[in-house]
């Protein structure tokens, strides 16, 4: 007999289950610096995706390298990093490679790095640049205290798809926020936000007249102002007509420089030679694997 509910059943089938949640990256790494005769390494901890390595130095500051075993960031990911140094130590905080944001389903990869360091310490932050790809949605925080005398100097870097390989750049979502203390007070404060088409929201002489990558550098010392005419002779190589424009500026014990490239190649080239002339040391070897 024909049977009208069977053959409704047959055509639609039952209805679909629901797809299961997509796994998503979670990493913790955190490492610090104790300072007796020389720095050295006093707690370092890790978990899920992020990883943390100490290759060996000689006659220079310990160095840790923060991994990203992930391979990337999408939406839903969430990685956080600390570093610290104790009173008098000096230590750099670095990155194996670039990190890259990938096009995301849903939500915003979240990235949340917290640096500290005691009375008459130096810490380095010097990570690799960020490549944001089509659809990519990141947003980063950095929020740093600083102790008496302590020195921090930072560099972060951006890159907006690939150029070499004439990758469309439909839309992309990023946030940045910076925010330093000094013995609870704030010295700096940056924020960032691109939301949309880049060629369109970056093509103005107000943000990169068209550039691709950009990065912010910033030296907070008490003595950061007498460092300025050493940023200036640093940044000669970026004046009016150079392939990247550069600038530094400094007030209130932050010294700050500005960056606007092209493209990646072109802004690293450039943050090597300014990084490594204005601190008078190499850069981690990883910068150059």
């Amino acid at each position: 007999m024909f049977d009208a509910d069977s053959l409704h059943e047959i055509s639609t089938g039952p209805a679909p289950a629901a797809l299961p949640a997509m796994q998503r990256a979670r990493g913790i790494a955190r490492v610090s610096f104790k300072h007796g005769t020389k720095t050295s390494l006093d707690d370092l901890y890790q978990s899920g995706c992020a990883k943390v390595r100490l290759p060996k130095v000689y006659d220079a500051p310990p160095v840790a390298v923060i991994i990203n075993t992930a391979g990337g960031i999408t939406g839903g990911d969430r990685l956080s990093y600390e570093a610290s140094v104790a009173p008098g130590g000096h230590a750099i905080a670095t990155t194996q490679t670039a990190e890259r944001a990938y096009r995301r389903v849903a939500g915003h990869g979240q990235v949340n790095t917290k640096l500290s360091a005691g009375d008459g310490a130096t810490l380095e932050w010097l990570p690799q640049e960020a490549i944001l790809f089509n659809a990519s949605a990141l947003h980063r925080s950095m929020q740093v205290d600083l102790e008496g005398s302590a020195r921090l100097i930072a560099v972060e870097s951006v890159v907006i798809g690939r150029t070499a390989m004439e990758e469309a750049m439909e839309t992309v979502e990023f946030q940045d926020r910076w925010r330093i203390r000094r013995d609870g007070r704030l010295i700096f404060a940056d924020d960032a936000r691109i939301k949309g088409t880049p060629a369109g929201i970056l093509k103005g002489k107000a943000a990169l007249t068209g550039g691709m990558a950009f990065a912010t550098f910033v030296d907070c010392a008490e003595d950061a102002e007498d460092r300025i005419k050493l940023a200036r002779t640093s940044l000669e190589a970026f004046g009016p007509g150079a392939n990247t424009r550069a600038a530094a500026s400094a007030w209130n014990g932050v010294l700050t420089a500005r960056f606007a490239a092209p493209d990646g190649r072109s802004l690293r080239s450039a943050l090597i030679q300014f990084l490594e002339t204005y601190r008078s040391a190499a850069l981690p070897r990883v910068w150059s694997c």
